[in-house]
């Protein structure tokens, strides 16, 4: 049987690349192919790599070998140490003839100068920026291009969560390690599926590929079965098959995740997994370039701690990788997070593969990762004891200690002195009540700070930043103004 993957749609669709695909005879297997929009691809060699700046070097060194096209897409790309390695490479393979074409997120690459992509396309590299944000309208803007793929002549590829920057990098002469990030290489017939993906994001920007530019499917190299899954804004694929797989899974769940805030139905399927027994885990960073999302995060520990789930800490340096191992069968691997935003905003790509090598590989991994990690637990809740007045009191009889207390207090007239107090308290009480409708107003705008952080985190962040500088600027200009009104009247 043959399909190509996700459906083109009208111009959008690019050059028609069919990829072979076999029919899933297991009942869940034809349940994902129906989630995800994708059925498996036989034939293929993967294997992961989950040093970042050895991930780098092996897209450097694909890059430099390719002969007909690069196939470039990703949502960060910066004008440091790093991203200037890739532009030197990208460069000298336009001038040797190369067809080499950037995708690059117009939001995820803002801090990018503009001369960066000026001088790659005066060196002949075909650079696209995916929906600006000031022309693509209010409604896309908050849809990126969060997905991260190199497709090289249409024989291998690399795929998963890494951006290009100095943060993957890392610098020894700095003392400052790479971060922990995972890529999947590809060999065999799913590489022409990448590339076809990568040629929908094209059209989706601008002018399709033209028809010459689409290889041979490449020939089957490998045992691995693997779908490749595009998360598109409002279809929750990628999320319905985490969902399916956490409902199925009977042994594990192991799950590393960069920006876990993932919508309470998910986080069921983890509970409920957890509560029947699964041997579920998740490793999420230690520390966050985002850390309002960490605080976010942490929130949703207790349950899944109290359902018996088991969560740890990294503590190198920031974890940027995004897995799912379900049993020993099945892994994904991509760029999708574990929060609304690439569930059902962004566009996304992530492999799952259905693999006993492949998982047993990325399990082992998963166990060093963890052995770098803290276990977060529940503790005890701890009560203070009750002052020995107090307890011998709580043994007698409520009744009779009220009568003893009323026996106890002589009736007398109120002093001015107690008058005031009781006046104080009642003025405390007012005070109190307006002290609450504060808390209330402040705790649903900061609900809906937290609702638009959750969903749409980069964005949010930039706002509120953009709005934390220019409320400093327009108080600095308020004290400015004082201290010139002051300094007039002291001269008159």
């Amino acid at each position: 049987m043959l399909h190509s993957g996700a459906p083109p749609r009208g111009a959008l669709a690019g050059p028609r690349r069919v990829t072979a695909t076999v029919p899933s005879a297991h009942p869940f297997s034809r349940a994902l192919d129906r989630a995800t929009g994708a059925r498996p691809i036989p034939g293929n060699i993967l294997r992961h790599i989950a040093i970042s700046d050895h991930a780098l070097d092996a897209m450097l060194e694909m890059i430099a070998g390719a002969q007909r096209t690069v196939h470039f897409e990703n949502y960060i790309i910066h004008d440091d140490e790093t991203g200037r390695r890739f532009a030197s490479a990208w460069a000298e393979r336009a001038r040797a003839g190369v067809r080499v074409r950037i995708l690059y997120d117009a939001f995820g690459c803002r801090s990018t100068s503009g001369r960066f992509w000026r001088e790659l396309r005066s060196y002949g590299v075909d650079c696209r920026p995916f929906q600006p944000i000031w022309t693509s309208g209010p409604i896309k803007a908050f849809s990126r291009d969060h997905r991260k793929l190199l497709v090289v002549d249409g024989e291998r590829a690399m795929t998963g969560g890494l951006c290009i920057g100095n943060e993957w990098a890392g610098d020894p002469r700095a003392g400052q390690p790479c971060w922990r990030d995972t890529m999947m290489v590809v060999c065999g017939p799913a590489v022409a599926a990448l590339d076809a993906a990568f040629g929908r994001m094209w059209a989706r920007a601008g002018r399709p590929l033209p028809d010459d530019e689409t290889a041979p499917q490449p020939d089957e190299c490998g045992p691995s079965a693997v779908r490749v899954v595009e998360g598109l804004p409002g279809q929750s694929r990628i999320y319905r098959a985490v969902q399916l797989l956490a409902a199925a899974v009977t042994e594990r769940l192991w799950i590393t995740d960069a920006y876990l805030v993932a919508p309470p139905p998910l986080y069921a399927a983890f509970v409920d997994a957890a509560r029947s027994g699964v041997d579920v885990r998740l490793l999420l960073p230690g520390t966050s370039d985002i850390p309002i999302i960490r605080i976010f995060t942490r929130g949703g520990y207790r349950e899944l701690l109290h359902a018996g789930a088991r969560i740890f800490e990294y503590r190198g340096p920031m974890l940027h990788a995004k897995t799912l191992l379900a049993d020993h069968e099945w892994a994904r691997v991509g760029s999708s997070n574990l929060n609304v935003s690439s569930l059902l905003g962004n566009y996304e790509l992530d492999l799952v593969a259905e693999h006993d090598g492949l998982t047993a590989t990325l399990a082992t991994q998963f166990l060093h990762d963890m052995a770098q990690s803290r276990e977060i637990v529940l503790m005890a809740r701890r009560r203070l004891p009750l002052p020995p007045k107090l307890v011998a009191a709580a043994a007698v009889n409520p009744s009779q200690a009220i009568v003893q207390v009323h026996a106890a207090v002589p009736q007398h007239k109120r002093s001015l002195r107690e008058r005031q107090a009781i006046a104080v308290v009642a003025l405390m009480q007012v005070a109190g009540g307006a002290r609450r409708m504060v808390a209330g107003t402040a705790a649903a705008a900061f609900l809906v700070t937290g609702f638009m952080l959750v969903l749409f985190p980069i964005v949010t962040s930039t706002v509120l930043g953009v709005g934390a500088l220019a409320t400093s600027v327009w108080l600095a200009g308020i004290a400015f103004a004082r201290r010139r009104r002051r300094r007039e009247s002291d001269a008159h």
